[in-house]
């Protein structure tokens, strides 16, 4: 059943959160790790990917924390759905138990803008949290890396990047920010924040790492 409190009081400067699982403990565990930050709060819990479109709909969280391991709507389907409809809507950090779990890849084509282990720290769960809500990607190299050897190539075809653009994309498979590409490259921050939004573009990528993902999946960048 879904539960929402305190969301007709909104404060800008405070993210607000929805968690969905389908473990009490899990949600329990998550809004007392939330709740006890000043600039964060839980608005509302779904026991169900059923529940979350009108859950978000009616809270306007701006962050979700989504199980992929769900009765009746999985947190694929119901990351797909949110995503699909204004895309002002929350962003959405998928939760696992294991970070080999393919679901976790299909997850991020449907959408989610990151992923969390589940025993992960409170430390790593605030700060994933704060990430995602300040717009950014939650990405971990490694782990996309290991998610994507071993399937089959896309036959989508690679987009013509420029040979910066393509450097670029390589250190940002690396998980390396702007600012570090930009030392690297020896060019200014915003000449590398132009070349981001050109590639995300040919992509067809709506963030970094969607982009990581396509460039593995076409092969701009080969795993190791």
């Amino acid at each position: 059943m879904a539960t929402d409190a305190g969301a007709d009081v909104r404060d800008e400067s405070t993210v607000d959160v929805v968690i969905v699982d389908d473990e009490p403990l899990v949600r329990g565990g998550l809004r007392a790790i939330i709740d006890a930050q000043p600039d964060l709060r839980v608005v509302g819990e779904a026991a169900d990917g059923v529940e979350v479109g009108e859950l978000v709909r009616r809270l306007r969280p701006r962050v979700v924390l989504m199980d992929i391991r769900m009765p009746r709507i999985d947190g694929i389907e119901a990351t797909r759905r949110v995503r699909a409809g204004d895309p002002a809507l929350p962003k959405i950090l998928v939760l696992t138990t294991f970070e080999n779990d393919d679901n976790v890849l299909d997850a991020l084509h449907a959408g989610a803008q990151g992923f969390l282990l589940k025993r992960a720290s409170p430390e790593e769960i605030l700060h994933a949290v704060r990430t995602i809500a300040a717009g950014d990607s939650l990405l971990f190299p490694a782990a996309i890396r290991a998610l994507v050897t071993g399937r089959p190539t896309s036959s989508r075809r690679a987009p013509q990047l420029t040979e910066r653009e393509t450097e670029v994309l390589r250190l940002i498979a690396t998980g390396l920010t702007n600012a570090e590409i930009a030392g690297t490259l020896f060019l200014g921050v915003e000449t590398v924040k132009t070349h981001v939004r050109a590639l995300l573009a040919k992509l067809d990528a709506r963030d970094r790492t969607q982009a990581v993902i396509a460039a593995y999946e076409t092969g701009l960048v080969r795993p190791g």
